[in-house]
């Protein structure tokens, strides 16, 4: 990273989350290990059924298939580290270490909100304007969103993290989280961070906000365009399928907002380490569940790739 202050003395931080838990560490480590394992065999299952199941080689499973990639890497950057550090006396990161840490953080994170938004693009797509889905929703559009979403969310992550390592550290180094994130990072800079704090924010907007305002802007259509369907059955399958995108939002956007959208590293607090589990640890692991193993078509599909029967009529 080449933001970090040559005036920086903290050569390495330690990472207190958990720590006055002590007594529970080793229980801890087992709900989080198989936490990990849950996540990683449910987004691997799903991906695979995506790869191997032609019935569902669309679009909306395209992005999917993307977004539980990006959720397994993004989990990867924080529960293997989480593991070591609640079974070890020692819980250092060097400063390097949290510096790129943070960076694969950001990014996937970024690009996990982007990714979403893409998401509810192709059900406003399918359900205003069904008859020029195939149209509209391209291979090429299709991987151009794909790539837009990966390549803004890494330069976001690019930009936030060299702010970070521009700060002074000249000590305390305890950082009052399980993973490097950014406002107990920044809690620790000796320096006036009001500046950068604020530019940190603007990205935050930028990233939560306008996202999720398109999300509900694109809602609002398709909540018109449901309304108007004649039939009581087609307005529930309609309403069914955007049901499993919009919990997705408002649990991945909210944790998001009680986190990121303060001006303060100051109000960082022991109550964000509880919201942070939940958007690196459950979300990833709900996202799977309530998108795709929830979904009649991906449970078809399941049971076509390991041999099950199917009946022909699938609800």
């Amino acid at each position: 990273m080449q933001g970090f202050n040559r005036t920086t003395v903290v050569t390495q931080f330690i990472l207190v989350g958990f720590s006055s838990l002590e007594e529970l560490q080793l229980l801890l480590f087992v709900i989080f290990l198989l936490l990990y394992l849950t996540i990683l065999l449910a987004n691997a299952t799903i991906m695979a059924v995506i790869r191997f199941s032609r019935t569902l080689h669309t679009p909306m499973y395209g992005f999917l298939f993307i977004l539980s990639f990006s959720e397994s890497c993004y989990t990867f950057v924080i529960i293997p580290q989480l593991l070591v550090h609640l079974l070890s006396a020692t819980k250092t990161i060097s400063f390097v270490a949290c510096a790129t840490q943070l960076f694969f953080f950001l990014g996937f994170a970024c690009t996990n909100c982007f990714l979403i938004v893409v998401m509810g693009y192709d059900r406003y797509v399918a359900i205003c304007h069904p008859l020029r889905y195939t149209l509209i929703m391209n291979k090429r559009l299709g991987l151009g969103l794909v790539s837009l979403s990966g390549i803004t969310g890494f330069l976001i992550a690019l930009v936030a993290t060299n702010l970070i390592c521009g700060m002074t550290f000249c000590g305390p180094n305890r950082v009052n989280h399980y993973f490097c994130d950014m406002a107990p990072v920044i809690k620790l800079a000796c320096t006036d961070t009001h500046v950068k704090e604020l530019a940190l924010f603007s990205l935050s907007i930028l990233v939560i906000m306008v996202p999720f305002l398109l999300i509900l802007i694109s809602y609002g259509f398709i909540v018109n365009t449901i309304l108007k369907i004649p039939s009581a059955k087609g307005k529930r399958k309609a309403f069914a399928t955007c049901a499993s995108h919009l919990t997705v939002v408002f649990v991945h956007y909210g944790c998001a907002s009680i986190i990121y959208l303060r001006p303060k590293s100051k109000s960082a607090s022991d109550k964000d380490q509880l919201v942070a589990v939940t958007y690196t640890v459950v979300t990833p692991l709900l996202n799977p569940l309530i998108y795709s193993l929830r979904n009649q078509e991906v449970k078809a599909a399941l049971k076509r790739v390991l041999g099950v029967p199917v009946a022909t009529k699938v609800s």
